[in-house]
């Protein structure tokens, strides 16, 4: 059957999800990294009113646990990982401090960014995770990077996760162009969750299958069920496999939903932009229960199992809020150093040569002699 969002929803209830693709041993890690990543954003939903003492907009990631968990498995801590502002879940894949996390988003000095960034443009540099608010903005540094280790001969890939509503920005089809060109070891994810904002994605282009569009430049591309998290795991481990010996790039569309409004913990149904029938046929076919389901009929999880996982990550969820809400606010003498930085060697030097080119025209000219 051919995947688009149309077609997902004739499926009904899905019921091709296989734990033994990946294996039973990560099959039951998978299940245990998405439950993580669901209990943390539900948390800071749940927290967010009426405190209000995190003071920055977030874009939760509940309902899209599966590519972040999958990937969480499979890179390195060398590779870099580039997100867009929906950014919690691609923190979580590359292992950051969840503690720096919860801190960030309280705007306190012990968060990933000094608590100067919040949700969207967090990054965690140790990690070699970075976000930003920026639509596709995170795509070409990725695409950057990726040629930077390519120039440099390094062994690292670059990955970059963001919704489909990316594409419709040029510095998308500009990346893809480029590493396709180059055949720079650069993996893009799209998680196409079909709305952007309240927008649905066939209001903006002419088709919701961006895959077609992308083998064009020259990016080998695969569309998969992105709720299947064994599936995911196995198609973002072949690719990452086949980057790894110069056989890139490559593109994952994966198909998924969020559970949540498109920003805040608010439910922003008011819009009326998508349809209850349309959640509900989500929430039934959610990543985290269709691999539960599986794993307990196969004998392979049991409720003891999953309520001793659930006490964990509920005392791992509160140890960061404790973390967050005793930690102090950063104390910024000058709002200039947030923005530049007076102290730039390099580019100094290029103006010193500039202006000695300038004020003496015999030395300008040997220089340029050679070409």
């Amino acid at each position: 059957m051919e995947i688009s969002h149309s077609t997902i929803r004739q499926i009904g209830d899905y019921r091709l999800v296989n734990p033994e693709i990946a294996g039973g041993e990560i099959a039951i890690r998978l299940h245990y990294q998405m439950l993580r990543l669901r209990r943390l954003e539900e948390a800071l939903r749940d927290e967010y009113h009426p405190a209000d003492e995190m003071r920055c907009p977030i874009h939760f990631c509940i309902g899209q646990e599966a590519v972040p968990a999958a990937l969480s498995l499979l890179l390195s801590t060398e590779d870099f990982l580039f997100s867009h502002h929906r950014s919690h879940g691609y923190y979580f894949a590359k292992g950051a401090p969840l503690n720096e996390l919860f801190a960030e988003i309280y705007g306190r000095k012990t968060g990933a960014s000094g608590g100067l960034a919040g949700s969207q443009d967090i990054s965690h540099p140790s990690s070699n995770f970075y976000s930003g608010a920026i639509l596709s903005g995170a795509v070409s540094i990725a695409t950057g990077a990726a040629f930077g280790f390519q120039l440099q001969k390094k062994p690292q890939i670059s990955v970059t996760g963001f919704g489909e509503g990316a594409t419709d920005e040029g510095a998308f089809w500009e990346a893809v162009n480029h590493a396709g060109a180059k055949k720079l070891p650069l993996l893009f994810v799209v998680e196409n969750n079909r709305y952007a904002t309240f927008s649905d994605q066939l209001k903006r282009q002419n088709s919701d299958n961006i895959c077609e569009r992308v083998e064009a430049f020259g990016v080998r591309s695969k569309k998969i069920f992105g709720n299947d998290a064994p599936l995911v795991w196995q198609t973002l481990k072949d690719e990452i496999s086949r980057l790894r010996n110069d056989d890139g790039p490559a593109l994952v569309e994966a198909y998924t939903y969020r559970l949540n409004s498109h920003v805040g913990p608010e439910d922003d149904g008011i819009n009326n932009y998508r349809t209850q029938e349309e959640m509900e046929f989500w929430k039934r076919n959610c990543p985290i229960r269709l691999l539960q389901e599986k794993l307990v009929a196969t004998g392979l999880l049991n409720e003891k199992l999953i309520a001793e996982a659930e006490e964990t990550i509920a005392q791992e969820v509160a140890n960061c809020f404790d973390f967050a809400k005793s930690s102090s606010f950063p104390k910024v003498s000058d709002w200039r150093a947030l923005n530049f930085n007076g102290n730039s060697p390099c580019a100094d030097a290029f103006l010193a040569e500039e202006n000695s080119a300038i004020f003496n025209p015999a030395q300008s000219e040997a220089k340029l002699a050679p070409y």
